[in-house]
């Protein structure tokens, strides 16, 4: 599923008036986006989830005996953690790839950074 528009309807004097269309679809500031946000974000989670539920891709631990972290997610940042390995790269790209299709949102490379230990 893609959303790309919204319609509003709103209440005044306790009377429903709407449909107001708004022209340039779903915008940053929108009060629906952040819940849209977090729907698809959820998803993308359980993505990473089944990957590493099924063991194509590894996680991390912070410290001994803490649990294994495959990825974080916060606001609009995202942090990924998978052995640097060839597979586990294509496997993430691929979630991001299904995400980006999903939502509209793309990973702004610019932005982005890469780690390995």
């Amino acid at each position: 599923m893609r959303v790309e528009s919204v319609d509003y309807f709103v209440l005044i004097n306790n009377e429903l008036v709407g449909p107001i269309i708004a022209e340039q679809g779903l915008r940053q500031g929108d009060p629906l986006s952040l819940y849209l946000f977090i729907i698809c974000v959820k998803r993308v989670s359980s993505y990473i989830r089944d990957a590493y539920d099924h063991g194509v891709i590894n996680g991390t631990r912070v410290c001994r005996g803490s649990p294994i972290l495959s990825h974080l997610l916060f606001a609009d940042v995202c942090f990924l953690f998978f052995k640097s390995e060839v597979n586990q790269a294509h496997i993430m790209k691929e979630i991001l790839t299904t995400y980006k299709a999903a939502s509209g949102q793309a990973i702004n490379l610019p932005k982005s950074e890469s780690s390995c230990s």
